[in-house]
């Protein structure tokens, strides 16, 4: 139903450009600030995937650190939005509950394949196709 399609996919979609934003920042920077390590790997053999792995992981770690902490924070000391805009429509808290729990699940999911696909394909645009880094 548009009810929870339109909400639910305004929520996903805004958290997915945040860890996009978060991890493409992350691996690009970490890209630049250490040139001479990957040159390194790529000199010893590795493929630009496996020099960049590292930064990679760490890019995919920091997109997804926002989510985490707010699902700790989660019921003990926020009502999660979503939530208390169904409390205020006048659904049962079990209810709610159970919605904020699949909708957090789903951000989770999103935020996680958005930060795997953007830093998959963005290292690329560092590496030419002799597999060198470029400056």
């Amino acid at each position: 139903e548009p009810r929870y399609l339109i909400p639910i996919s305004a929520i996903l979609l805004v958290n997915a450009m945040n860890a996009a934003a978060v991890a493409g920042e992350r691996l690009v920077g970490s890209i630049r600030q250490f040139p001479q390590e990957i040159e390194t790997h790529l000199s010893l053999g590795a493929m630009p995937q496996q020099a960049i792995c590292q930064y990679r992981r760490d890019a995919i770690r920091t997109a997804l650190f926002p989510t985490l902490n707010q699902m700790m924070l989660m019921g003990m000391v926020t009502i999660p939005t979503f939530s208390s805009g169904q409390l205020l429509a006048g659904i049962s808290p079990l209810e709610a509950l159970s919605y904020e729990i699949l909708v957090v699940f789903m951000v989770v999911l999103v935020n996680l394949l958005t930060a795997i696909l953007i830093t998959r394909y963005l290292y690329r645009q560092f590496f030419n196709d002799a597999m060198q880094l470029l400056k």
